[in-house]
């Protein structure tokens, strides 16, 4: 992701999305706006998204919808993502969201300190991810350039048992005061 990754900000309140942006813009980045779940897709699609803060309840495609859509795509499968909620916390609700992948759910109106570490702390994880995979693809294609397979790693057995190494000779020294 390129360090000029906006956090898409999705809401169907203007008042809201301003409030994001006061409260989010002392952290640098860009900033974008999104009015609608089908909005927020697209622009989701056209790339270059490090975090997606995205209300639960809005008319059309929720917040859960935005995310089930996400979720299958390849392109927007890992991008962070801050369900924001005006209801208090309802357990169903925080369940479909965990088990969606999202990172955290947040009641409005927010803590702004709070929500900008939230943000700067899952913008720079996720940045600091896809920094890791890009690296791996250029290592894989180095590997590919020479023409050396990738070593495998060895098969993990977790439930053998392996003795803890002993100096030679520990065994017999055993024996001996066993004798004594």
């Amino acid at each position: 992701m390129p360090p000029t990754a906006r956090i898409l900000l999705v809401d169907d309140h203007e008042d809201t999305l301003y409030a994001l942006e006061s409260a989010l813009a002392p952290l640098g980045h860009l900033l974008g706006r999104a009015t609608s779940g089908d909005e927020a897709l697209k622009q989701l699609l056209r790339g270059n998204v490090g975090l997606l803060l995205l209300d639960v309840h809005m008319p059309g495609m929720g917040g859960l919808d935005v995310v089930r859509h996400m979720r299958r795509l390849e392109q927007t499968r890992h991008v962070p993502v801050v369900l924001l909620t005006g209801f208090a916390r309802d357990r169903r609700l925080g369940a479909a969201a965990y088990r969606l992948g999202v990172a955290d759910l947040v009641t409005t109106p927010v803590d702004p300190w709070a929500l900008r570490t939230k943000v700067r702390h899952l913008y720079d994880a996720h940045q600091r991810r896809l920094a890791l995979e890009a690296e791996i693809r250029a290592l894989r294609a180095r590997l590919d350039e020479r023409g050396t397979p990738p070593a495998r790693p060895a098969p993990s057995r977790p439930h053998a048992h392996v003795p803890p190494a002993q100096p030679p000779g520990a065994h017999t020294a055993e024996l001996e005061e066993d004798r004594t």
